[in-house]
């Protein structure tokens, strides 16, 4: 059975980003980027790759399925992009959307956990979990994993990782690695 992993960079006081979306506060260093390029290439937009090195037919290292937020799909809307993982299988779960415009991306509606519990059924690579707080808060049952880049800045405020219900969860630590610049990355399993 296939793993959801929440695969999220956090900084120190555990906000994915700054109140009105920012993600240019975290330092991003060229060790950062290898890293990324090597282990989790899949986690960078398919518009973006070419323009970080990673070619177009990539293989596709620890995921092959994205669930989303409509918070993590409307900065790709926002600049005209309506399958922004399209290297990846993609759903985008949200109840105020609507439709989407591209065959590529399916639109999730209702019942986001039942879902995921489908997907978890399929053959393939891990899936990717890649949204805000909310939504991962809404699916923290599901979750296998846990792939938390914490950089070294403090936000004061924003989006943050997990924002629900009070539901203490346990992992266990399994990794740690730093990447650079300060960046250190752990691997949690559900405990």
């Amino acid at each position: 059975m296939r793993k959801l992993v929440y695969f999220v960079g956090l900084s120190l006081d555990g906000y994915i980003a700054g109140p009105n979306g920012e993600l240019d506060f975290y330092p991003l260093s060229d060790e950062m980027w290898d890293w990324l390029r090597a282990e989790y290439p899949e986690t960078l937009p398919t518009h973006v790759r070419p323009h970080v090195g990673i070619a177009a037919d990539a293989p596709n290292r620890k995921f092959d399925t994205l669930v989303m937020g409509r918070g993590t799909y409307d900065p790709a809307l926002a600049i005209g992009v309506t399958s922004p993982y399209a290297h990846l299988k993609q759903y985008v779960v949200s109840s105020t959307l609507g439709r989407i415009d591209d065959p590529s991306v399916e639109l999730v509606e209702r019942d986001p956990v039942g879902r995921v519990r489908e997907l978890k059924q399929q053959d393939g690579l891990d899936i990717w979990l890649a949204g805000g707080g909310k939504f991962a808060a809404a699916l923290l049952e599901e979750i296998n994993e846990l792939v938390i880049k914490s950089y070294p800045v403090v936000a004061g405020t924003g989006v943050p990782g997990f924002a629900g219900e009070f539901r203490p969860t346990l992992f266990r630590p399994t990794r740690r690695a730093e990447v650079g610049g300060g960046v250190q990355v752990s691997w949690f399993t559900r405990a």
